[in-house]
C-alpha cells in the first residue's frame, strides 16, 4: 500500500512570515501559500513539502531538509554571501572553515538554519 503513496515531508516553524521569507528570498524556492494556512515549499521532482506554524514551536536537533548539490564548496560560498552561517561541529562529526564534514565513508555535507532555528542541509550528490 505505501509503496504506491507519494509521500511528502513537513516541519513546523514558529513564524510563517519568516519562513516564506527564507525559503523564497534567501534560498530562491517557489512558496506558496495553502488556503489551510500553511506554506508549500516546491521543489523539482518532489510533492510540495508543507511548513506549518505551530504555538508551543521548538526547533528540531535533527536535519529536517537536506538539498542535493552538485558542487557543495560553490553552494557554500553562494548561501554565505546571502548570510548563511554554516553550522562548525568538532566532536564525532567534524566540519572545515568553511562548515563543510568531508568525510571518506560518505558524501560531503554543511548544515545550516532556517530562521526558527530547524537544520537544513547542503549535501553534495
Amino acid at each position: 500500500m505505501m509503496i504506491s503513496s507519494q509521500a511528502f515531508s513537513s516541519f513546523a516553524v514558529d513564524n510563517l512570515e519568516k519562513a516564506r521569507w527564507f525559503y523564497g528570498e534567501i534560498l530562491g524556492l517557489k512558496v506558496t501559500d495553502h488556503p489551510m494556512g500553511i506554506l508549500e515549499i516546491h521543489t523539482k521532482g518532489n510533492n510540495p513539502i508543507i511548513i506549518y506554524p505551530k504555538d508551543d514551536f521548538k526547533a528540531a536537533s535533527f536535519t529536517v531538509l537536506n538539498f542535493p548539490v552538485p558542487d557543495i564548496e560553490a553552494a557554500v560560498e553562494a548561501l554565505m554571501v546571502k548570510g548563511i552561517k554554516f553550522e562548525q561541529y568538532s566532536g564525532n562529526i567534524r566540519t572545515d572553515e568553511m562548515g563543510i564534514s568531508r568525510s571518506e565513508n560518505g558524501p560531503s555535507i554543511a548544515w545550516f538554519k532556517d530562521p526558527a532555528g530547524n537544520i537544513l542541509s547542503v549535501i553534495e550528490s
